[in-house]
């Protein structure tokens, strides 16, 4: 068995090629990931009956994703999440960004990294079957300062795990906050509403009307976002109309320092899948696709309803550039910013 292929995804609109790479491990489990926005297209991965099924939202041509998606798979960056007032302002120069969200700035911007062609390069990696991609973000893209290398791995390893490695550095300071947006679904069809998901988190950062930080760091104890123990993920969203009308709140990770902890799990009754998630990071934004309309045909001309994918992003805080007491996202020149996510499944 080949663990790892490559092969030709087609042409964007602008005539650039598009590579997509199939990593494979010995347990059954595959993976699909394409130069353009560094996106996991596919992951397919076995039942407790060891029937395969993909278990991420997307699509399976290019065209579908160049005409845009809602950051199906991809890397979401220079900052993923929401920058208020779409500015920030750093060592006494401020910066605009695109307020391509309200009056606010999402995921990077118009052209985030999630829209760019990453380089790409099999790399060697005894955990399993991996890619890197790499880009370099100039000075000025998207309003941000500073040259910007960063680079993401994805690793498929033999104990069913996909593992995501980012490490950035820059020559002037600026803000980063990588994460990857995949949508899970791990009955691979429906909703995700009988999902049962436990968070790792005793806090959270409660929104105003437009989904940007107070600054305030709030108990989920008595709340619909307490999932420190675990519950269906529908059991209560209806507590959470209509502002956001279903969940997309950033958990404040009880893990402490900066080694790879447990930070959420998700079981689906039906076909026994799991998903633990395991993060450097200090955040997690838990998205249930409250803004899927169905208007989206996806992977296998499937439409994609409400609630039809999770999201787990593993982060820095949002709009941490606004609120000296969240976690920093400044990169200064000489420093390397790293950041570790793992994607663990099993049944049960």
């Amino acid at each position: 068995m080949t663990k790892l292929d490559q092969a030709d995804f087609g042409e964007l609109s602008d005539g650039r090629p598009i590579r997509i790479f199939t990593l494979r491990n010995e347990r059954g489990m595959m993976a699909k990931v394409t130069t353009f926005g560094a996106i996991l297209t596919e992951l397919w991965t076995p039942d407790r009956q060891c029937e395969s099924a993909n278990v991420v939202l997307g699509f399976d041509n290019l065209a579908q994703y160049e005409q845009g998606h809602p950051f199906f798979g991809a890397i979401a960056g220079r900052v993923a999440n929401r920058i208020g007032g779409a500015k920030f302002s750093l060592d006494g120069k401020e910066y605009k960004l695109a307020a391509n969200n309200g009056r606010n700035h999402l995921h990077g911007g118009l052209k985030g990294f999630d829209k760019v062609v990453w380089e790409s390069r099999p790399v060697s990696n005894s955990d399993g079957a991996a890619v890197e991609f790499s880009y370099l973000s100039k000075d000025g893209e998207e309003g941000y300062p500073g040259n910007l290398q960063v680079k993401v791995v994805y690793t498929l390893s033999d104990d069913n795990q996909i593992k995501i490695d980012y490490a950035a550095t820059s020559d002037k300071a600026t803000p980063i906050n990588l994460t990857n947006h995949s949508y899970f679904n791990l009955a691979g069809a429906g909703d995700i509403l009988k999902h049962e998901i436990m968070i790792a988190a005793d806090w959270f950062t409660p929104v105003d009307d437009a989904l940007i930080p107070t600054g305030e760091i709030a108990s989920v104890k008595g709340t619909p976002l307490d999932f420190t123990l675990s519950q269906s993920i529908g059991a209560r969203i209806d507590q959470l109309k209509p502002i956001p009308g279903g969940y997309d709140h950033n958990y404040v990770l009880n893990k402490r320092g900066t080694a790879r902890e447990l930070a959420a799990r998700v079981r689906d009754p039906a076909t026994g899948r799991v998903l633990e998630v395991a993060t450097t990071e200090p955040g997690m934004q838990f998205y249930s696709g409250n803004f899927l309309d169905g208007e989206i045909k996806g992977f296998g001309g499937v439409t994609y309803g409400r609630h039809a994918g999770f999201c787990l992003e593993s982060q820095h805080f949002p709009d941490a550039v606004h609120h000296a007491n969240f976690p920093l996202i400044i990169l200064r020149p000489g420093q390397r910013y790293q950041s570790s996510t793992i994607f663990r499944f099993r049944t049960d």
